[in-house]
């Protein structure tokens, strides 16, 4: 007699297990104060086997009857139900293990191994942003070359060009890895380059002002923070800008360990470096004197340029290009533009071209040697920088200073 869901309904727990068949190896067993529970009894290979189809109400009458038919119709087929199920849990488990994030992040470990603590967090947070809510949560082996366009083109369409590059070399390195470790066949970014989908876009030279507005921009910045709103913090960081035109991520992430202002030296490590090359930059007097300065206001800290918010942290990078816009030089200047102004102007009056690199930790390789000697031409360094500082200064007073009272050979 088959069940019905009127009888269902009248069972309550006895003092004893009790079981209520419906008929072909479906029965719902009745255990004393616990749930209803639904079994499938069928034999295989001549023995008996059963399986658990959840518990009742839960699963109701009419759940319970499909999934019986959907067993017998595997054992009709010669397989198992209980091995079919164990393989389905196996996939599902490989599956939420092989998404494209859980294999990201596995590849970001592997690969963060010699890069810089700020490059890693910059991948990671692009990875983050703009591929893991879109493709995060797919199996990668299921991601298709037509899929990953498409979130590459949403990224190049809110006008961020060079993420949308980047964010499509990173996901080809993740196919890689995966490539390598067996968890997908094929990486469909290997036939497709950025070039073949994307629009090209000019490429700009980082703003920066001509060499005529250069005393005009070097008198402004002197004046932020008195005649304009600002701190002095960052004035004397626009100062530093100028005066020895690091990159704007090595200045604010300064910290006092690496500075010595007896020696007048700045020892920057390599893995603060974007070429991972250990960096001397050599102080002019005006430069000591401005880091004389910041000592007496930050010297307590382990950052020369700590945060306001949270001292253990550095000033954030749009800090200084913000002072530049409050200057009046929006679009105009950007902290990258020190250099290249530096780098023009040295050129222009001599200063042999090695040094001029070095300074500006280019580092200029090629295939035959990648060898670079950070402590190269030292003096002739500090004698160019000295040169620098003082121009910078003599040109703010509007004196002609062409060409520099030195040069260093």
């Amino acid at each position: 007699m088959k069940l019905t869901d009127a009888y269902l309904k009248t069972l309550n727990p006895g003092e004893r297990t009790t079981s209520h068949p419906d008929g072909e190896g479906l029965v719902l067993l009745c255990h004393p104060k616990k749930a209803m529970a639904w079994r499938y009894r069928y034999r295989f290979a001549g023995k008996p086997k059963m399986l658990s189809l959840g518990t009742y109400p839960d699963v109701s009458l009419k759940a319970a009857r499909e999934r019986r038919s959907e067993f017998k119709k595997l054992l009709a087929s010669g397989v198992d139900p209980s091995l079919d199920r164990k393989e389905k849990k196996i996939r599902q488990g490989e599956t939420s293990e092989n998404t494209f994030k859980a294999v990201a992040i596995r590849w970001h470990e592997n690969w963060k191994a010699n890069k810089s603590p700020d490059h890693v967090k910059r991948v990671y947070q692009r990875m983050e942003k703009d591929l893991f809510p879109h493709i995060g949560s797919r199996p990668i082996n299921q991601i298709s070359i037509q899929l990953l366009l498409m979130v590459v083109k949403k990224i190049d369409a809110r006008g961020a060009h060079d993420i949308a590059k980047r964010a499509y070399e990173t996901a080809g390195q993740v196919f890689r890895f995966a490539v390598a470790y067996g968890l997908c066949e094929t990486n469909p970014v290997a036939q497709v380059k950025p070039a073949d989908f994307l629009k090209p876009v000019t490429q700009e030279n980082y703003k920066r002002v001509d060499a005529k507005e250069l005393p005009q921009l070097l008198r402004d910045i002197d004046q932020y923070g008195i005649t304009q709103k600002g701190d002095e913090i960052t004035r004397l960081g626009l100062q530093l800008m100028a005066y020895i035109f690091v990159r704007t991520r090595e200045l604010i992430g300064a910290r006092w360990s690496e500075i010595d202002l007896k020696t007048k030296e700045w020892r920057i490590p390599p893995e603060r470096m974007k070429m991972k090359d250990p960096h001397i930059v050599l102080m002019p007097d005006q430069v000591v004197a401005i880091f004389t300065r910041l000592k007496e206001i930050t010297g307590g800290r382990e950052f020369v340029f700590p945060s306001v918010r949270d001292p253990k942290k550095t000033m954030s990078n749009n800090t200084l290009l913000s002072a530049l816009k409050r200057l009046g030089y929006a679009g105009k200047m950007t902290g990258h533009g020190f250099r290249g102004i530096a780098s023009t102007i040295l050129h222009e009056q001599g200063y042999p071209h090695e040094h001029i690199e070095i300074q500006l930790a280019h580092s200029e390789r090629n295939k035959v040697s990648a060898s670079y000697n950070h402590a190269k031409y030292l003096p002739q360094r500090k004698a160019m920088l000295q040169d620098w500082a003082n121009y910078l200064d003599a040109i703010k007073t509007g004196a002609d200073v062409i060409p520099f009272k030195s040069k260093a050979g």
